[in-house]
């Protein structure tokens, strides 16, 4: 802990005995670093998220920073590799909660969120956010740190399956097929998928669980062959093995629509995909980084372009992890202008009294992390005209 971080604590002890007129001139004479600390898989197999989120974090930061801070107090960020390992990730959390005493930590993703559980706890002042989507991690009994910078996989797909209900035609509904992995990226989804399908009358007619690499497509494709589905969803891949699969598809005389969920419509997806004529469709909780109808993504933009100009675009991994920066702060600040301590229970309830939160659009819709995670998104569509991914529905929350 710092030593204006001590002097800003005994301010706020000294408030509660002296009252508020007491905590804002000693706040105002002693501003404090708030710590965002952060593990990211900066590394390994899933380095291309991690450099992206990590860079993210920073810039949205620094940019915070040159417009003020927190009501003035200065951001101090600490990021780390985890390289996607549970074991050092959990290293590197428990080495940054020791020397750096954050407030709030990104972490890579759901194993990482459940093995540090007990130690973010431990601290009673720290909130955590990062990559997972998993419900797993809204159970508020063991995780009541924790939120989600979005959907869950299960909403995603609740709202592709929204989507396809509102934009279905004629009294014959179209024939779904569900291809995902043996991960929690792929399987956790597929019981809220199937249960908004049979509430909508739409026909699951298929259910493919693969590996999540070094897949051989042929038996599948062939299941896929028999039950000739109007509609193909892939969950849990973030390209490979889809190009693949929907090549085979096609040589096989299988011409569903081919559709995903956030990370599996980012631009590796689709430009890998659109290389073979094909259009994928898919539900992305944010706009993308080229929209120029949001303020706070045309002010990424313009701060990428500035600081990282040989950066080619602006990944779903990099606007994630700047909205969760966002949220760090938002919490922050709303904690600050209370006159509370930086304490989980005052954060939680900060976090939780965002019920119509400003994103500057980055989700279209206001934002409503009460229950810890922001519900919504919105249907996009391959445009070989423009070469993006355009709307093809308006923002959708379930």
């Amino acid at each position: 802990m710092t030593q204006n971080r001590r002097q800003v604590l005994r301010a706020a002890g000294a408030a509660a005995v002296l009252g508020v007129g007491a905590w804002r001139p000693a706040f105002a004479q002693a501003k404090a670093d708030v710590v965002i600390g952060a593990a990211h898989p900066m590394t390994g197999f899933m380095s291309f998220a991690g450099v992206a989120s990590n860079n993210a974090m920073g810039d949205y930061i620094n940019w915070r920073n040159q417009n003020g801070g927190i009501l003035g107090n200065k951001i101090r960020y600490v990021g780390e590799d985890s390289a996607y390992k549970v074991d050092q990730g959990v290293a590197v959390v428990k080495k940054m909660i020791a020397q750096e005493k954050p407030s709030f930590i990104f972490l890579d993703g759901t194993p990482l969120s459940k093995a540090v559980a007990r130690d973010v706890l431990a601290t009673g002042m720290v909130m955590t956010g990062g990559f997972s989507s998993s419900e797993a991690l809204l159970d508020q009994t063991q995780y009541p740190h924790h939120f989600l910078s979005g959907p869950t996989f299960g909403a995603t797909h609740e709202i592709l399956m929204e989507y396809i209900g509102r934009t279905s035609k004629g009294a014959e509904k179209p024939k779904i097929a569900l291809v995902h992995t043996d991960q929690e990226f792929g399987n956790e989804a597929i019981p809220h998928s199937k249960a908004r399908a049979a509430k909508l009358g739409l026909p699951i007619v298929q259910e493919i669980v693969t590996k999540p690499t070094g897949v051989d497509v042929t038996s599948e494709v062939a299941k896929l062959r028999r039950s000739r589905p109007d509609i193909v969803i892939f969950q849990g891949y973030i390209m490979n093995p889809v190009p693949e699969f929907v090549r085979q598809m096609r040589e096989a005389g299988i011409n569903a629509q081919v559709m995903s969920t956030t990370y599996g419509v980012d631009r590796i997806m689709y430009e890998a995909l659109a290389k073979n004529g094909e259009r994928l469709t898919g539900v992305m909780p944010y706009r993308y980084g080229y929209d120029t109808e949001s303020k706070m993504m045309t002010t990424m933009r313009e701060y990428v372009a500035k600081v990282r100009p040989q950066q080619e675009s602006i990944s779903v991994f990099y606007i994630h992890a700047w909205l969760t920066g966002m949220i760090f702060c938002e919490v922050a600040e709303r904690c600050i202008r209370a006159n509370k301590k930086l304490t989980l229970p005052n954060m939680k309830a900060a976090l939780e009294s965002m019920k119509e939160w400003d994103t500057g659009g980055l989700t279209g819709l206001l934002a409503d992390l009460s229950t810890h995670q922001i519900k919504s998104g919105r249907v996009y569509s391959y445009d070989p005209a423009t070469k993006r991914m355009e709307p093809a529905s308006g923002w959708i929350r379930v």
